[in-house]
């Protein structure tokens, strides 16, 4: 994996590297970068599978890190791509041209974080979310507490609890606290 690294080093403006195990390692790599990175790696280093492509939103920071994982049958090995992209202008190349199954997971991310990846066979159709106009449910910024007293009634039985007393009650039924 060390010779790997040094060789995608020497091609690429990788700024980090993170060894998670002999077998599975992280870089960081630009924006602009990450589809000509992924594409060598698909072309040139054997890297055949795309595992996931999946999202993290870093509202603090301002940022969405996406991470692509990728795996390489022929040496074992898994090489995850993280790329961060602004939250504001949140804008992604596609590489449904490599593998049709990003298209899917593209898709999901548009929906679900609002990250787009112009030119993505369906990204603008509905996935999951039919008719929904709200900000994407993923966002941090998103309060799902405020969405569900205003989309779901109250049902009659429920109640709520303070999680502490409630423990100790079920804990102590006869007040041995």
């Amino acid at each position: 994996m060390n010779n790997l690294i040094q060789r995608l080093q020497n091609r690429f403006p990788i700024s980090a590297v993170h060894q998670q195990r002999p077998d599975l390692a992280f870089c960081c790599v630009d924006t602009k970068q990450a589809v000509a990175l992924i594409t060598h790696l698909r072309d040139y280093e054997k890297f055949s599978h795309l595992v996931f492509l999946t999202a993290v939103d870093y509202i603090e920071q301002g940022f969405f890190q996406l991470t692509y994982l990728l795996h390489n049958y022929t040496r074992h090995c898994d090489l995850g791509l993280r790329v961060r992209l602004d939250r504001e202008q949140a804008t992604m190349e596609s590489i449904h041209h490599l593998w049709e199954q990003a298209a899917t997971y593209q898709r999901e991310l548009k929906e679900m974080f609002g990250i787009d990846f112009p030119g993505s066979p369906r990204v603008d159709e509905s996935f999951i979310l039919e008719g929904w106009d709200n900000i994407p449910p993923m966002r941090r910024d998103f309060d799902t507490k405020k969405y569900s007293e205003e989309t779901y009634f109250p049902r009659p039985g429920r109640q709520t609890n303070d999680p502490e007393n409630y423990m100790k009650a079920k804990l102590y039924p006869e007040g041995d606290a």
